[in-house]
């Protein structure tokens, strides 16, 4: 499947929910890994607006990006967004959609 950048240089994006471990499989809590970095995945809900529109995003990043202190409306930046297409069949019913992934978010600097 391919995926496509995504440039968030002219949004604003806020956190909408705060980080959590990216559970693959609920019945054994497995954590999904990063296959190029093997660091746990998170899942974090992004608000981002631009161009008059905002939206609710789910994006996976791992946790080596993810800074500490994350918290609910904190403003951050994000770092290689991409969108990739995804399709599976589940229990017999095919289904489909984008996934968002990140490389790291960056909290704002006090200053």
């Amino acid at each position: 499947m391919s995926s496509f950048k995504i440039d968030t240089s002219t949004a604003i994006v806020f956190v909408a929910v705060e980080p959590k471990h990216k559970v693959i499989n609920k019945e054994t809590g497995e954590i999904a890994i990063d296959r190029e970095t093997k660091a746990k995945m998170m899942t974090v809900g992004l608000t981002i607006a631009d161009e008059g529109e905002a939206n609710l995003y789910t994006v996976s990043v791992p946790e080596t990006g993810v800074p500490d202190g994350m918290t609910l409306g904190m403003p951050v930046k994000v770092v290689g967004l991409k969108a990739r297409d995804w399709e599976n069949t589940f229990n017999g019913e095919k289904r489909f959609g984008i996934a968002f992934r990140a490389v790291a978010l960056v909290a704002p600097t006090k200053g």
